[in-house]
């Protein structure tokens, strides 16, 4: 056994020792003991407690993976965040005022991906250890919506109709309006028989949609999700923010950077979470590599009332950027690119010299990187706000405000 101090928290929340040496479950400050396997402590011992540490609402806290960080208090954990993205901002020698950060409460997830698998009496069905293929059942959750729970038995059920003893299952499911919307990968190959079976499943679970990878197999009502005034049916599996508050964070902060701007360039738009609210008052042209929700999209604005023009086009924005001189019809831009960020796309942003941008990010690195960019063109960073919808987790969201003030 060896006896270590802990100095600061990893981007995977573990806690980090001279060395180094990473800790899980351990918080700065502490001074720990465990036995050294390589470069991690294990069978640790926490000496002396950070005042900080708290007691993990969870009883599964310990053993399933979803969570890393329900040790720490909340003011923590928001403050770790800011920190991160922080750090990695001055690692380019930027800096930004930073608004509080909205985190979204407890029980308010409404989509996960469960593992579920077959057994010798019949089924199992919760989140994977951390680091571990091993299925770790959940009778109850402080992350999941109430509603998304209902779930748990459909993973089950559907490990027990098509899952191999050999191999798990993955169950993405969300709540829409119409009720759970399910995908299901893994399981073996689809036939009549299965498709019989998958349908009884359907109706027995009240499932408003079930896909069996990338097939429709039932749709028994529109799963749709409301973004504004319109309401949109998402391609299965299609990207949608983790929260509803969340969500509506992240939104204010963009609405608030595009306030005035008549026409608006939505680039990585998605299903329409920015670009149909925005609708309301701009006209906006919506940019999403994914032909399919571009599509929901644009059918989600065509049954809408009272929203401006919304013009939508399905493009690769890493591989095909809209480029300076399409852009600059536009008063304000809205940017939203999966973790890798958007270098090429935003590079020719900082050509244009758009007044304002909304620049929303799950990964400050990337972020951090863009961000350069701009700053070198001109932009100021005018604000920053953490978006915590991934609660207890390592994870950060973020939106910023970019503002024009040297050509």
């Amino acid at each position: 056994m060896s006896t270590h101090t802990i100095l600061r928290l990893g981007h995977q929340g573990d806690g980090i020792a001279e060395g180094p040496i990473f800790a899980p479950l351990t918080l700065p400050g502490e001074v720990v003991s465990g036995a050294l396997v390589g470069q991690r402590l294990t069978d640790i011992r926490i000496e002396t407690p950070s005042e900080t540490r708290v007691t993990p609402p969870c009883r599964h806290f310990k053993s399933c993976g979803g969570c890393q960080l329900q040790h720490a208090s909340d003011d923590f954990v928001a403050e770790w965040k800011v920190d991160v993205v922080r750090s990695a901002l001055a690692a380019h020698d930027l800096k930004a005022d930073f608004a509080p950060v909205a985190t979204s409460p407890a029980q308010a997830r409404r989509r996960a991906t469960l593992a579920a698998r077959r057994t010798k009496k019949g089924a199992m069905a919760g989140f994977h250890a951390k680091g571990s293929d091993v299925i770790v059942e959940i009778l109850d959750c402080q992350l999941l919506h109430p509603d998304l729970m209902r779930a748990l038995p459909v993973a089950e059920a559907l490990a027990r109709a098509c899952a191999s003893r050999k191999g798990a299952l993955d169950v993405a499911a969300c709540l829409s309006e119409g009720g759970l919307d399910v995908q299901v990968t893994g399981g073996r190959p689809l036939d009549g028989p299965l498709r019989v079976s998958l349908a009884q499943l359907a109706d027995a679970h009240d499932l408003a949609r079930l896909t069996y990878g990338d097939e429709t197999v039932v749709t028994r009502r529109a799963p749709a999700q409301v973004f504004g005034a319109a309401s949109v049916v998402p391609p299965s599996g299609a990207f949608l923010q983790a929260t509803r508050e969340g969500e509506a964070a992240l939104l204010a902060e963009v609405m608030e950077t595009t306030e005035g701007a008549a026409r608006i360039v939505d680039l990585f738009a998605g299903c329409g979470t920015f670009a149909l609210p925005l609708a309301q008052s701009a006209q906006v042209h919506a940019v999403e590599g994914d032909a399919a929700m571009i599509a929901a999209l644009d059918a989600g604005w065509r049954n809408a009332q009272g929203l401006k023009r919304v013009t939508t086009e399905a493009r690769d924005l890493f591989r095909n950027p809209l480029l300076s001189d399409e852009l600059a019809a536009f008063d304000a831009a809205v940017i939203d690119p999966p973790r890798a960020g958007a270098e090429a796309q935003v590079a020719e942003l900082a050509r244009t010299h758009i007044p304002r941008i909304a620049y929303v990010s799950c990964n400050p690195v990337s972020f951090a990187r863009d961000a350069a960019t701009l700053a070198l063109a001109g932009y100021t960073i005018e604000r920053v706000r953490v978006v915590d919808q991934f609660r207890w987790s390592a994870h950060v969201e973020l939106a910023a405000r970019f503002v024009l003030t040297a050509a």
